[in-house]
Order: structure tokens, then C-alpha cells, then sequence
């Protein structure tokens, strides 16, 4: 077992480091390069935090794992939703914006959508995954024009404002200096990525054999949670410090990330047929937990308690399900 559980938990660890190291050494960077706090958010954060994500997902289709590959993305997409935004409403309750609930969420749940009839319909190839990327690279570039001088910003703001709550190093002051410490900072964090997904994706092989379970049922729990690390702590940290406003735009954001960005990358460099299971009920249930979220929302403009155990329970059922 030591061959399983040594590389999962490794991979795991390397990938959080990693990521936090990468997000920090990029905006270091960019901050002294004079970029656009704005711009960094919605780019460097954005693109950092799903790095655990993203680089599972390509291993893992590169590896032949196509199971491991889009239950990492749906799986994160759904345990975002059921078990990071219950957590964080439990916590604190969670306020949304209108801006949020309004453009992003509306954008998450057509995305979402959107994915599941692709995976119904077509292979996730180049031409597929291509589309996809340059759907987020248009989302961001369009938020980015809107928010300029907004007076609130959206959900990919607020997971940027999640994460500088758990990390305040992560959203410096302008500061001029070197460039060379960011750099290798950031080149040192994006090794410890590259090398815990490679641990995280053998280990999760190993594991499904081992307890003779598919691959896709560890890839939408163990990997899904694992590589969602980053979004949990900067929920939870956020609510524990009484900020449940930003707990909302972390988690839609992370989402649009994970299917346009992730899911794009995943087609683009391994192309793979979606497998069987995730198109039939898993990528269904996140389209129908996605909505769930909105009604949540748009209720009162806030999730709260009850809300919250709402989607824990139905992150306990989801479970329950896939492990029976």
C-alpha cells in the first residue's frame, strides 16, 4: 500500500506548495514589471490556483487516464459547489454580489452546460479544446474591460481577494526590485506542480486498482478534492475571517477556470473521448448542482446556514453514490 498512498499524499502536498509558490512568485513578478493588480488577479491568480488542476488533468490524459482526466475537472467543479461553498456557508454566510450573481454565475452555469452537451456529443479534441480556451481567453478579456473602475468586481476579483485573505504575501504593495527572486520562485513552484501531478496521477492509478474501483470514481473524489485544495483553504480562510462576500466569486470563478481552462488544455494537448459515466450522470449532476447554487443565490442575494447543510448533504449522497 505504501507504493499508493505514499505517492498520492506526496503529489498532493507537492501540488499545493507548488501552486502557492507559482501564484506568489508570478505576481511578485508582475507587480515589478509594473502589470495591472487587476490584470494579475484575473490571470496569474486565476490561472495559478487551478495549476494543481490542470496539470493532473494533462498528465493523466497523456498517461492514458482519460477517467482521471475530466473526473478531476467535473469532480472539482461539483465538490466546489456541494463541499467548498457548503463549508464556507456553514462558516459565515456567504453574500453575493450582484455583479457576480448577475454575469459570472450566469456565465458558469451556460459553461457548464455547455460542457456536458460537447462530452455528450463529440470526442474532446484539438478543434474542441481550442474553442475552449479561447472562450476563457474572451471571458477574461471582457471582465477585464468591465471591471476597470467598477465599483464591485466579479467573481474572478473576489477569488483573487479569497486568496489574498489566506495569503497576504500573495498581494503585495508595488514595490520595484529584482526579478530574478520572483522568477525562480515561480519556476521552482510550477517544478513542485509538474512533479505532484505526476505522484497524484500514478498514485490515483494504483489506488483504483488496488481497490478495484474505475479510475473515473478516484478522479471525481480523491483527485477532484486533492487538486481543489487551494480553493477549500482560501474559502474556509476567507469565512473564518468574517469575508463570506468573496467565498461566492472563488468558487464560480475556480469553476469557469476548470472547464474552459482545464478542460480546453486537457483536449488540446490529449485528446480523449469523455468517458461513459461522467457524460451519462456526473456532468449532468454538475450542470444541475450549478444551477442549485444560482437559485441559492439569487434568493435573497446571500447562501446561508441551511443552504449550507444542504450542499454538504448532497456532497455526503454524491459520495455515497460513487462509493457504495
Amino acid at each position: 500500500m505504501t507504493e499508493t498512498w505514499i505517492p498520492l499524499f506526496g503529489g498532493l502536498i507537492l501540488l499545493v506548495a507548488g501552486g502557492e509558490l507559482l501564484v506568489r512568485g508570478a505576481v511578485q513578478a508582475a507587480e515589478r514589471l509594473g502589470i495591472s493588480p487587476l490584470v494579475i488577479g484575473l490571470t496569474l491568480v486565476g490561472f495559478g490556483t487551478s495549476m494543481p488542476e490542470l496539470v493532473t488533468s494533462v498528465q493523466a490524459g497523456l498517461n492514458g487516464s482519460p477517467g482521471i482526466a475530466y473526473g478531476n475537472v467535473v469532480g472539482s467543479n461539483i465538490a466546489n459547489i456541494l463541499l467548498i461553498a457548503g463549508v464556507s456557508a456553514l462558516i459565515c454566510p456567504i453574500i453575493v454580489a450582484r455583479s457576480a450573481l448577475r454575469r459570472d454565475a450566469t456565465v458558469m452555469l451556460a459553461v457548464a452546460a455547455g460542457f456536458a452537451v460537447l462530452a455528450w456529443t463529440v470526442p474532446l479534441g484539438r478543434l474542441a479544446g481550442l474553442g475552449l480556451v479561447a472562450l476563457l481567453i474572451g471571458y477574461i478579456a471582457f471582465v477585464v474591460r468591465q471591471e476597470r473602475g467598477a465599483a464591485d468586481g466579479g467573481a474572478l476579483h473576489d477569488k483573487t481577494q479569497a486568496l489574498a485573505l489566506a495569503d497576504p504575501g500573495l498581494a503585495p504593495p508595488h514595490a520595484p526590485g529584482r526579478l530574478a527572486l520572483p522568477l525562480l520562485i515561480a519556476f521552482a513552484g510550477l517544478a513542485l506542480v509538474v512533479l505532484g501531478g505526476s505522484f497524484l496521477v500514478s498514485g490515483a492509478v494504483a489506488l483504483a486498482r488496488g481497490f478495484d474501483v474505475s479510475e473515473t470514481v478516484i478522479g471525481l473524489t480523491i483527485v477532484a478534492v486533492g487538486t481543489s485544495m487551494p480553493e477549500l483553504v482560501t474559502s474556509i480562510i476567507a469565512a473564518l475571517k468574517r469575508q463570506g462576500d468573496v467565498a461566492f466569486g472563488n468558487v464560480v470563478g475556480s469553476n469557469i477556470y476548470n472547464l474552459l481552462g482545464i478542460g480546453g488544455a486537457t483536449a488540446l494537448i490529449a485528446p480523449s473521448r469523455v468517458p461513459a459515466e461522467i457524460v451519462v450522470f456526473d456532468a449532468p449532476l454538475m450542470v444541475g448542482v450549478s444551477l442549485l447554487l444560482v437559485l441559492f443565490a439569487a434568493s435573497g442575494l446571500r447562501i446561508g446556514r441551511r443552504e449550507g447543510v444542504v450542499l454538504l448533504g448532497g456532497y455526503a449522497a454524491y459520495l455515497g453514490l460513487l462509493w457504495p
